[in-house]
């Protein structure tokens, strides 16, 4: 079968290719799944080059610890294990697993569903890691309550349109900022009010927010604590805080965390852990009509190397959906 190897840490477009490997095998309780679509998020752009250092040994200290990359898809049931009852082979699935950049995987039953009706491959596939980000943020993290006033920074990106359509399905009211070209968009999605970030500076306004998830960290902490309410909760999801090749952003997330334990309002970062649970939670917001992916553009699996490229430009509007 034909996937996406990558055998070295570096630029996509100088590590990643193209290649035949072989079709994976299935225990009694895995699926093997005929990829139709899949999709990339920061992490896997980040996984590529293998930066900062200190995350090495969560994916691999000299090399990528799964050659074949990506984790979220959808697709077509191929052959199932002796164990495995819940799904069949025919059956259009959604879920994740390693090796997602290929036109083959082999995962855990436990991490596929049914995909939701209406959805294609393609909305299937992106609805993955960002998705259950944005719904451990909301649910877990800021834990909205209807009519808590929410601030999405970073709305546009691959976690901000799942954090507004979140926040929306708990009934809060959503202020999201974008730049200038997204604006229509982040309103689209069910925003109530958005802020253009090139034209109005959201920690200088008069509103108080009960909680912020922050996807871009572009900003001090100082600065955002300034529109929280006294008991609000900031949740940093990455950004753009330079700490070099060794630490990246981490460091500016460990002093946030620190700075927690002296002050009513929580800012300590959190992991999100895709699991079964929240993957049927995702397919009933989805059948609902209460989340829909924003795809930015699609990629054919050949050219996964430049999509990789793309989205570490930091750029895209929504997810980046690989077809296979």
């Amino acid at each position: 079968m034909k996937a996406i190897v990558q055998e070295r840490f570096g630029d996509p477009e100088k590590v990643v290719a193209l290649r035949e490997v072989d079709v994976p095998s299935v225990d009694e309780s895995e699926v093997l799944v005929r990829v139709g679509a899949a999709s990339i998020h920061v992490g896997d752009a980040i996984i590529t080059r293998g930066l900062p250092y200190l995350m090495r040994p969560a994916f691999g200290l000299r090399r990528p610890r799964h050659p074949v990359l990506g984790t979220d898809m959808a697709g077509l049931v191929e052959a199932v294990g002796s164990a495995v009852t819940k799904v069949k082979p025919g059956d259009e699935v959604f879920g994740w697993g390693d090796g997602a950049f290929a036109e083959y995987l082999s995962a855990p039953a436990a991490n596929v569903l049914p995909k939701p009706s209406g959805f294609t491959f393609e909305q299937a596939a992106a609805t993955g890691v960002s998705a259950f980000t944005a719904l451990k943020a909301m649910r877990d993290r800021g834990q909205i309550q209807a009519g808590q006033k929410v601030l999405v920074n970073g709305a546009s990106g691959g976690v901000g349109p799942f954090a507004v359509q979140v926040a929306k399905s708990m009934a809060a009211q959503v202020t999201g900022v974008c730049s200038s070209r997204n604006v229509d968009m982040v309103r689209a999605i069910g925003a109530d009010h958005v802020i253009d970030y090139t034209k109005e500076d959201f920690t200088l306004g008069e509103e108080r927010y009960d909680f912020i998830l922050d996807n871009v960290g572009n900003r001090s902490l100082s600065e955002i604590r300034r529109v929280l309410t006294p008991q609000g909760r900031l949740q940093p999801n990455g950004g753009a805080h330079d700490g070099g090749r060794w630490i990246g952003a981490l460091g500016h997330v460990a002093a946030n965390a620190i700075r927690s334990f002296f002050s009513r309002q929580v800012l300590a970062p959190f992991l999100s852990v895709n699991n079964p649970e929240d993957l049927a939670v995702l397919k009933e917001l989805a059948e609902a009509g209460k989340i829909t992916p924003v795809i930015d553009r699609t990629f054919p699996l050949s050219e996964t190397a430049q999509a990789l490229a793309y989205v570490a430009g930091g750029h895209a509007q929504g997810t980046v959906v690989i077809t296979v």
